[in-house]
């Protein structure tokens, strides 16, 4: 069940037109990630999917609804975590969390005990009367999210949910967006961070420049990508001689030297582990760890957008 939908959403900025046209949808239950460098769309994309900004043209259905005529309904069963957060300095996490509560209507009670769980849930519960401008980065996305899903939404965006924090808080807020996902949770999220894309989403859309250029689950994007087999081998010993060898006994293996000790050997054919381990061990040739290497997404990301890495790098960099 497609519990969002976009047809032909486009968004112009007098001149400038910063997304042109695109067609995607999302299942309900699943993260569908929205995968870019800084400038794409993302962002634009997401605010004309909760409200925040009017497409200029296109629809956009969100839980049978309509996105642009019913945006007031829309919002109430979802939950949106910006980039940047839009959280009071001078009140703690708890006064912060209440008051979004009330935002949506939610009564008293209800409210500070929903509240006091997420705090808990967050790991926040010691830092619950903690003025929010002397929280960690890391600290303040967290609380953000959990302002984000005080009312329990069915829907969730988030964007950029780990730009700009530490790796351990990172590595926390990947594991709760897992969880609400687990719990039933419908996510939404922007990112030019391919590990998060790579690590959470079940499907991505790539886009760039406006377009989305690619839809796809990462397993089939990383299966497309997958143009040879690659096997390495970390040997205790010099494996540099062997190579007319390996290629007498394997004639459709090609083989690279990574260095005295670690080979890699590529073949347009899946390749099984075993026959090798054999012909090492026929030799007295110990291997110390063997590995299947697949593609990784950034290969994958750099194929369809054509933008280098390093430029995602040096994005990712100004924004820490």
């Amino acid at each position: 069940m497609h519990i969002i939908e976009a047809r032909n959403l486009v968004k112009n900025f007098g001149d400038f037109q910063a997304v042109k046209g695109i067609d995607f949808f999302v299942e309900q239950g699943e993260i569908f990630g929205f995968l870019g460098p800084n400038g794409a769309g993302k962002t634009t994309t997401i605010n004309m999917l909760t409200g925040l900004a009017r497409p200029s043209e296109g629809t956009i259905t969100i839980a049978g609804l309509d996105g642009v005529r019913n945006i007031k309904k829309v919002q109430g069963i979802i939950g949106i975590v910006p980039d940047e957060s839009n959280l009071y300095d001078d009140m703690g996490g708890f006064e912060n969390l209440v008051f979004c509560a009330s935002l949506y209507g939610m009564k008293k009670r209800k409210r500070e005990q929903r509240a006091h769980e997420l705090l808990a849930q967050f790991s926040l519960d010691d830092t619950g009367n903690r003025p929010f401008k002397a929280y960690s980065k890391g600290m303040k996305r967290k609380l953000t999210i959990a302002a984000g899903i005080i009312h329990e939404p069915r829907i969730l965006f988030l964007d950029e949910p780990t730009t700009g924090i530490d790796v351990e808080s990172a590595r926390q807020i990947r594991q709760l967006i897992a969880t609400l996902n687990e719990q039933g949770t419908t996510i939404f999220l922007t990112t030019h961070y391919i590990e998060d894309a790579e690590r959470l989403c079940d499907r991505i859309g790539f886009i760039v420049g406006g377009s989305v250029v690619k839809v796809s689950t990462v397993q089939a994007l990383l299966t497309e990508a997958q143009q040879e087999h690659v096997l390495q081998f970390w040997l205790e010993a010099s494996g540099t001689h062997l190579q007319s060898e390996l290629l007498d006994a394997f004639p459709m293996v090609s083989m690279s030297p990574e260095s005295d000790h670690t080979i890699s050997l590529r073949s347009k054919v899946p390749m099984d582990l075993m026959p090798f381990m054999h012909f090492f061990d026929a030799r007295n040739i110990k291997v110390r760890e063997a590995r299947l290497v697949r593609p990784s997404l950034e290969e994958v990301f750099v194929k369809i957008t054509g933008i280098e890495l390093a430029r995602l790098k040096k994005e990712k960099e100004g924004r820490k």
